[in-house]
């Protein structure tokens, strides 16, 4: 019997090509940014997060890492976060949102068609904004996150304008290059953080690439959906559900993959059968 070919392992590809990129200087920069603003790594089990993480570790291997739990995380990201933590010894802060997402989406009343619209925090807000605050005054205000322009076109809008902010016209193109470079991704923020993304030009294949050829542990979220068939865009590990892209079918996935889970959802937000 002729054995089946398993196909190709994009990703261990990946890893074979030889990076484009100085990782010296960036962890140069990763330094330079924690000399700078005391601060921490912001994990989120992510794929992003975890080059973040790795590059960041480099250079401090006692760095703050803080995980915002949005308290609907998928299970597996739980155990992974577990057994990373154990495996690289992190210094993990675990920062609880003040409302969990399943409990903002219940209380506004807009996922079932019988309650009542209740006033409730924004979804951002519960579950980014004040988790960070909470790490910025416990750890310091120079975080360290994997946010990348590609992801979406509202993050590549604040990475533009955060740079167009250090133009100056009479730059050469050669000027223009050295300080979109020095730049690296950084954002100040209204609250005082000043937030470094190392990876945020990056391209997913990039990301890929780094995890494969460093042999990094990626959360097995990843692995769950590529075999549910999820495409490349859908492969997050965010929150199971926060109300964002339910019409390309982020349920369906969460149903397929997930069926116990997507009931008990279901029960306390009638509306998401909607999307299967």
């Amino acid at each position: 019997m002729t054995p089946t070919n398993p196909g190709l392992d994009v990703r261990a590809l990946q890893g074979l090509r030889t990076s484009r990129r100085d990782l010296q200087l960036v962890r140069d920069r990763i330094r330079e940014h924690l000399d700078n603003h005391e601060g921490y790594v912001a994990f989120s089990g992510g794929k992003d997060s975890l080059v973040v993480l790795h590059l960041a570790l480099q250079v401090d291997p006692n760095v703050p890492v803080a995980f915002f739990d949005s308290g609907l995380e998928f299970p597996e990201t739980y155990d992974y976060l577990a057994e990373l933590t154990a495996t690289w010894n992190l210094n993990l802060d675990v920062v609880p949102a003040t409302m969990s997402a399943l409990e903002v989406m219940a209380t506004n009343g807009s996922w079932d068609h019988h309650a009542p619209t209740r006033d409730t925090p924004a979804m951002h807000r519960a579950l980014i904004t004040e988790p960070a605050a909470i790490a910025h005054d416990a750890h310091g205000a120079g975080e360290l996150w994997g946010v990348r322009a590609q992801e979406s076109r509202g993050r590549a809008a604040a990475y533009a304008n955060a740079l167009r902010a250090t133009e100056c016209a009479c730059e050469s193109p050669c000027a223009q290059r050295a300080r979109r470079a020095r730049h690296g991704g950084r954002i100040a923020r209204v609250d005082g953080t000043v937030a470094y993304g190392p990876v945020w030009d990056w391209t997913t294949e990039e990301i890929w690439g780094h995890i494969s050829r460093h042999q990094l542990p990626s959360n097995p979220v990843y692995d769950k959906l590529r075999r549910l068939g999820a495409p490349e865009h859908f492969l997050r590990v965010s929150a199971m559900l926060d109300g964002n892209r339910l019409e390309e079918g982020r349920v369906t996935w969460l149903r397929r993959g997930w069926p116990a889970l997507f009931e008990e959802l279901a029960a306390v937000l009638p509306r998401i059968r909607e999307y299967v």
